[in-house]
């Protein structure tokens, strides 16, 4: 299904096929642009108000090419494009869509396509050092350096105390100012889009839910959807409010255990063992209507594996409210604390200029303004029917990330009440069809951290020819370099707590 170009929205108008999310289209229909016009249109969408949801080099018929999902999130349209590759390189987008930069640099490292005049391209994943197979040492990575009277470097990981996972931050500061933070990962790169395409069908539900392990329904959910609309097959209405109670539950427990670590960043302990406590509570939900704390199992192709008895309906909602109810008192005096306060205040500051030019999603673009949420902007299934407030607020600051954590609960508190108690009748799941050959659908999930993207296409024979991931944390990584620019170095742990990415969800 495919929307008429005449109904448009202004910044996806042009040589694109659009659609909705979670509804394919066919190959046929997606045009193939030369190179200069397939970048003259994304640059034009993105001018336009538009996203850049994914951009990704695949391999469908003979020659690799270039695909694009543009997003306006102002009626809820996407436009999918694919555009030629000439002489193995085209010319950046970056440079004047920032928003590509990291993009563009996974392309060149997976594909060694050049997008010519990238203002940064330098490895994104791989590691240099790390190379095997050559007859000379490899060069180090290429850290960007200021030099200048009382400029100084600080080295921080990749191996951190703790369980936190490796990252690796170089600062470059002037006394303790920094003047810049570049951030590299890639050390938990697992291959995971590939890792999905050679695996059976039964596997690749598993590999889904551990993209980013603490995002298993998001992600799971983004895989059922885009294989659902491959396969033209219609999930029950249950089986998606099933699917909204679970994610929901997720983000419940995930912004309980955020608002903990941020008290606990800068010494305010009540709230920090208050609201550990409290994301048990929710994770324990989630075990309740799934066997998981973590969701895990609970999403399938075709609905979800566990429904809600009405026996335990009464139980699950007294538990939620009163969990909710502690929730409230404990960030109403943790934001009511002058000690508190001086810290999160003005700290880790990201405008919304900035969060739109960046394509920041998540928490961490309604902070700073931008009011985008795919459950609102791009609902599919229970969303339609059943409504989550978005929270925003203007200062882009620690502040504003945690408060905007605060309202996210209070919504999604609510929304799963809505969500119990209107409950469809009916099964949960239907049985999985046969994917239907040389579609490619695009499914969107607003994760907790922000809108996780699943692209995936079929060949000629209905096999997934190819697949691509992108865990919100892609989109916000180069977000948390910029909020700490002309920052104190020391508060860089309560700057990262307040963005808290994934980094597996990143490296994939």
């Amino acid at each position: 299904m495919v929307t008429p170009l005449a109904q448009a929205a202004p910044s996806l108008a042009g040589p694109s096929a659009l659609t909705k999310n979670g509804v394919a289209l066919a190959l046929d229909e997606v045009p193939r642009l030369e190179p200069d016009a397939f970048r003259g249109h994304c640059l034009g969408a993105m001018d336009s108000g538009a996203r850049l949801s994914a951009l990704f080099v695949a391999t469908v018929e003979e020659e690799p090419e270039l695909f694009a999902v543009l997003t306006d999130d102002t009626v809820g349209q996407l436009a999918v494009m694919r555009g030629r590759i000439q002489s193995g390189g085209y010319t950046a987008l970056s440079a004047e869509a920032p928003q590509a930069q990291a993009f563009e640099r996974e392309i060149f490292e997976l594909h060694g396509i050049r997008p010519e005049g990238h203002p940064w391209l330098k490895p994104l994943r791989r590691h240099l050092a790390l190379e095997k197979g050559s007859p000379s040492p490899p060069p180090a990575h290429p850290f960007f350096r200021v030099e200048g009277p009382g400029i100084h470097e600080v080295a921080v990981g990749p191996v951190h105390a703790g369980v936190i996972e490796p990252g690796h931050f170089r600062f470059q500061c002037c006394g303790e100012e920094v003047v810049t933070l570049e951030i590299h990962l890639g050390y938990q790169h697992r291959g995971a889009e590939a890792l999905l395409l050679g695996a059976s069908p039964a596997r690749r539900l598993v590999i889904a839910e551990t993209l980013a392990g603490d995002t298993s329904v998001g992600h799971a959910t983004a895989y059922a959807m885009a294989l659902e609309a491959l396969a033209e097959l219609e999930v029950p209405a249950r089986g998606h409010f099933v699917r909204a109670i679970g994610l929901e539950l997720e983000r419940l427990a995930n912004h309980a255990g955020d608002m903990g670590a941020l008290a606990g960043d800068v010494g305010y302990l009540p709230a920090a063992s208050y609201f550990g406590r409290l994301r048990g509570e929710f994770l324990n939900l989630s075990l309740e209507l799934c066997g998981n704390r973590f969701g895990r199992s609970l999403v399938q192709v075709g609905g979800v594996r566990f429904d809600l008895e009405p026996r335990q309906i009464e139980g699950f909602l007294g538990r939620l409210s009163k969990a909710a109810e502690h929730v409230d008192e404990t960030a109403a005096m943790m934001f009511d604390t002058p000690s508190v306060l001086s810290r999160f205040e003005r700290t880790g500051v990201v405008s919304r200029e900035v969060a739109d030019r960046l394509g920041l999603v998540g928490p961490a673009a309604r902070a700073a303004g931008c009011p985008r949420d795919v459950r609102k902007d791009h609902p599919v299934g229970a969303w339609s029917e059943v409504s989550a407030e978005t929270a925003t607020f203007e200062t882009g600051d620690v502040l504003a990330r945690g408060r905007v954590r605060w309202l996210e609960c209070q919504s999604s508190v609510e929304a799963i009440k809505r969500l119990v108690h209107g409950l469809p009748a009916g099964p949960v799941s239907v049985r999985a069809e046969k994917l239907q050959p040389r579609r490619i659908a695009v499914a969107l999930t607003e994760g907790w951290r922000g809108e996780v993207a699943h692209v995936a296409l079929t060949n000629a024979e209905g096999g997934l020819a190819a697949y691509k991931i992108i865990d919100p944390s892609f989109h916000n990584w180069f977000g948390l370099a910029f909020a700490m620019r002309g920052n104190q170095i020391s508060d860089f742990p309560l700057c990262n707590k307040s963005f808290n990415l994934s980094y597996c969800g990143h490296d994939l």
